[in-house]
């Protein structure tokens, strides 16, 4: 299936959401639910990207082939709208290009490539990394600097190397370093998208074209709107919405982890996703207690009949 319609500057699009993996009860991933849940953020949540087998989608936990099924029930429910990116990160190279052409075959429009994690490899490493997996398909590449999980940040002067190859089109940024995003978008031609939601809208104020967020389950369209009016020139308006959305932000990204937190999230606006896989663990009853009351705070209507 084609990719949808996509622009220099925001190559997967704008409002992106990392995806929960839904589980049944026992464990097994519920390929139904994947594609309601896909069909609900692009048709609900104004989402024009979705990231499949991403970290909030307990990837570390899902085999090979339930990531190569995860990409063909999406690409199937959504592709047609949606811009498709599959996390095809580990921290090993050769694993790393398999499993981006194992995308490339299951029908992603994208991939998103985390720095390998634990090993801690020098710049040198995660230049070749990188350009090992992009080498390896046809399909752009959206980069994910995360150190507080891999241990190591791409520095300014990799990306600035990287940003020569074709197909290395994009960072997710998750350092918090506005400064040295900045620096590079003026000496590249990378799109940069927000990977924090606590930084949303000072990413787009810099110049980043969208965000890959957590909490756009639940409040994609309000995050679509509020890059929307940030680009129209109503800033006024974008930062209404940002400081609205401050508790929701709070409530999910700031306990017991995005996976965790976003599921129960789902559960509380009627949309199930089931439990997750070890080693997280379900959140506590004082933990769904502050979600709540932080979800209304944001103005997120709630399921009379949720089931956390």
């Amino acid at each position: 299936m084609a990719a949808p319609t996509t622009t220099s500057d925001a190559p997967f699009g704008r409002m992106l959401t990392a995806m929960v993996t839904p589980f049944t009860p026992d464990g097994a991933v519920d390929y139904e639910a994947v594609q309601s849940l896909a069909t609900y953020l692009v048709d609900e949540q104004r989402n024009d990207g979705l990231v499949v087998s991403g970290t909030t989608g307990e990837s570390p936990t899902t085999s090979d082939q339930e990531k190569e099924r995860l990409v063909r029930a999406v690409v199937e429910a959504v592709g047609d709208r949606a811009v498709v990116v599959a996390g095809a990160g580990s921290n090993d190279t050769h694993h790393s290009v398999e499993l981006a052409r194992t995308a490339e075959r299951a029908g992603a429009h994208g991939l998103l490539v985390v720095t390998p994690y634990y090993n801690k490899p020098p710049q040198e490493g995660l230049y070749r990394h990188f350009t090992a997996v992009a080498d390896a398909t046809g399909l752009p590449v959206m980069l994910y600097d995360i150190p507080g999980r891999s241990g190591v940040p791409i520095r300014p002067e990799t990306l600035i190397r990287l940003a020569m190859h074709e197909r290395i089109v994009a960072v997710k940024d998750a350092k918090a370093d506005l400064f040295a995003g900045s620096q590079v978008m003026l000496a590249t031609d990378l799109v940069f998208y927000s990977g924090d939601d606590t930084l949303n809208l000072p990413w787009i104020s810099v110049g980043a074209a969208g965000c890959v967020s957590v909490v756009g389950h639940v409040v994609g369209a309000d995050i679509a709107e509020m890059m929307a009016l940030h680009r129209s020139g109503d800033v006024a308006g974008a930062l209404e919405i940002h400081r609205r959305l401050l508790p929701v932000v709070s409530g999910i990204m700031m306990q017991a982890g995005g996976a965790i937190m976003a599921k129960a999230a789902l559960a509380m606006v009627g949309r199930p996703a089931g439990p997750v896989r070890p080693p997280l663990a379900e959140a506590t009853e004082r933990e769904l207690a502050i979600l709540r009351a932080d979800l209304a705070a944001g103005g997120v209507k709630l399921s009379d009949g949720d089931v956390t």
